[in-house]
């Protein structure tokens, strides 16, 4: 057998990448290719990865060179790598630092590395609204209030811009992390990735700092990431985040970690409405208007103060309206935190344009061998289909097909087995449909979260389950982000929303926080056998298997209806 045929990549002509996953050396390879391409499908034995216009610019942004990525796929390649590949790697990386927005009076300054670029970015329709003339024959004149407008647009063109235009201070805040040991509040000691990612954020407060995304696993403390921002450049700030909970644990984070005093920090929430230099909202309370056709009430909060900072938490949630006003304030900084930056509707390219591109990411698998989260088990289980069940679901149609999979009432018998095995485990059950988890709560006897529980309930709770007085909670989707509960070991995942993959990862993440004793947890997936929830728990995973993570599959027994564990 020759040298190639052991190689494991073959680089295609449609700009797919197939890698066999028994190379000696694949952690090395799939952690490169995962900087310039994005894993499509993940069988056993062979991956599906794609080159993208924006993985090619999200490289370029972390400074990989073309030279590095061609070096990848021709040394590990079982073939050559087509020419129409090569060019088109060339040519998208080239073109990321080929069109700059620089300071400008009375507009700012749209500059092209040549001639020709400037002629091609005349001719898209979609940007001459926001353009105010030719200044020379390398420069074009541009609004200040389009300067997000415009990025948007030309990197949806495909013209990636590098905005050099620098960013207002906001009013001063004047806050510190309790370092001292002599303090009352607890000691707040950064680790060294959560330094690395504030420095890579700030980038010594230069002009191509201060806007761009930080990705860490969950667990692993983004919250004290944006909160060493906020102290960095003390400047009042305006946090966004996916729920109540969340805005309840920013306050709390920010009141034992730093020297804020608590008037200084306002929560807007729908029950609460106050603006204050560290101000908590919502998206949803952004998002909230009276009626379909109405304004959005709460979007003058943007304009509510001179915000020198805005950190967007769980930034892949980002809502369009969300997006839309970012547009108009790029004067102001901008932080996004998330564990993973796939969005399902594909608008990756808005969270790159609009907050900024990718400024520090660390691998889940990276921090798990370090012990800054735990290590975790996923296994899938298959659980058989009534027949009767099975024949209604063979006549459904496709919109209904899920559902039926998902609420398989086979799965309550599953849930109890996994719970009786784990006993002494603090166990988290969670699942898409209302009425299957009110099912699933009551037979296990154990308090039930949704959407309607309170958020003053749901706090008693959760501090009933993190000091060990309740060791099973059920819960919906409202869990999927911003739930600290640190000796969470086991999540029994029992139905999803599709193929999502960002809810993949933030459900394994309920669990990952690091454990005071044993630092492992367990990740099971019910799956319905032969249906639909097959190919989506496929595509749910793919992320995670790009971290590195892999699935082991279990099945029940069709006769004793019992998984061997």
């Amino acid at each position: 057998m020759n040298e190639l045929s052991n190689r494991p990549i073959i680089v295609q002509n449609d700009f797919t990448v197939l890698l066999e996953t028994d190379h000696p050396e694949i952690v090395h390879i799939r952690h490169s290719l995962g900087r310039f391409a994005q894993l499509l499908k993940s069988p056993d034995h062979l991956h599906t990865y794609r080159i993208s216009t924006i993985s090619l610019w999200q490289a370029a942004a972390s400074e990989m060179e073309v030279d590095e990525i061609m070096a990848l796929l021709i040394n590990y390649g079982k073939y050559n790598v087509p020419a129409s590949v090569q060019e088109f790697i060339s040519r998208m990386m080239s073109r990321y630092g080929s069109l700059r927005l620089e300071q400008g009076e009375p507009y700012l300054r749209l500059v092209a590395s040549d001639w020709q670029m400037i002629r091609e970015v005349n001719q898209i329709a979609m940007i001459k609204a926001y353009l105010r003339g030719q200044i020379n024959a390398l420069t074009l004149a541009v609004d200040p209030i389009h300067r997000g407008d415009i990025k948007r647009e030309l990197l949806r063109a495909g013209y990636p811009v590098i905005d050099a235009v620098g960013y207002l201070d906001g009013e001063s805040l004047p806050l510190r992390l309790n370092q001292s040991e002599e303090a009352s509040l607890p000691r707040l000691k950064l680790r060294d990735y959560q330094r690395e990612a504030v420095d890579q954020f700030y980038l010594e407060g230069s002009i191509h700092g201060g806007s761009g995304v930080i990705v860490l696993p969950c667990g692993s403390g983004k919250t004290l990431v944006g909160i060493a921002a906020i102290e960095r450049l003390n400047c009042a700030t305006l946090i966004l985040t996916s729920n109540g909970t969340s805005v309840k644990q920013w306050k709390r984070e920010l009141l034992e970690r730093t020297d804020v005093d608590a008037d200084w920090i306002g929560e807007y929430t729908g029950s609460t409405k106050e603006v204050k230099p560290i101000t908590i909202a919502t998206y949803q309370i952004l998002t909230y208007r009276k009626n379909k056709q109405g304004p959005l009430i709460h979007m003058g909060l943007f304009n509510e103060r001179k915000w020198g900072l805005i950190i967007y938490d769980e930034v892949h949630l980002l809502p369009a309206p969300v997006f839309r006003m970012t547009a108009t304030i790029q004067a102001t900084r901008r932080l996004g935190l998330t564990a993973t930056l796939v969005r399902e509707d594909g608008q990756e390219e808005d969270v790159f344009s609009l907050i900024g591109p990718r400024r520090y990411e660390q691998r889940w698998k990276a921090l798990e061998h370090s012990g800054w989260i735990a290590s975790a088990e996923c296994i899938e289980i298959v659980v058989p289909l009534q027949d009767e069940v099975r024949h209604q679901y063979a006549l459904a149609a496709r919109s209904a097909k899920h559902r039926i999979a998902g609420e398989n009432s086979e799965k309550i018998q599953i849930v109890q087995q996994l719970i009786t095995f784990h006993a002494g485990s603090q166990i988290i059950v969670i699942g898409q449909y209302i009425k299957q988890l009110q099912e699933i709560a009551s037979e296990l006897r154990a308090p039930l979260i949704t959407g309607k529980v309170s958020q003053k309930e749901r706090e008693l709770i959760f501090q009933q389950f993190i000091k060990g007085e309740i060791r099973v909670i059920v819960v919906s989707k409202v869990a999927n982000f911003a739930i600290d509960l640190p000796e969470a070991n086991v999540a029994l995942q029992i139905s999803g929303s599709f193929g999502s993959r960002q809810e993949e990862a933030q459900r394994l993440g309920r669990i990952l926080r690091p454990k005071k004793k044993d630092n492992h947890a367990y990740f099971y997936t019910l799956v319905t056998e032969g249906s639909c929830e097959v190919e989506f728990a496929r595509h749910r995973q793919l992320f995670l298997v790009e971290q590195g993570y892999t699935y082991r599959h279990q099945s029940v027994n069709q006769t004793t209806q019992r998984v061997q564990l």
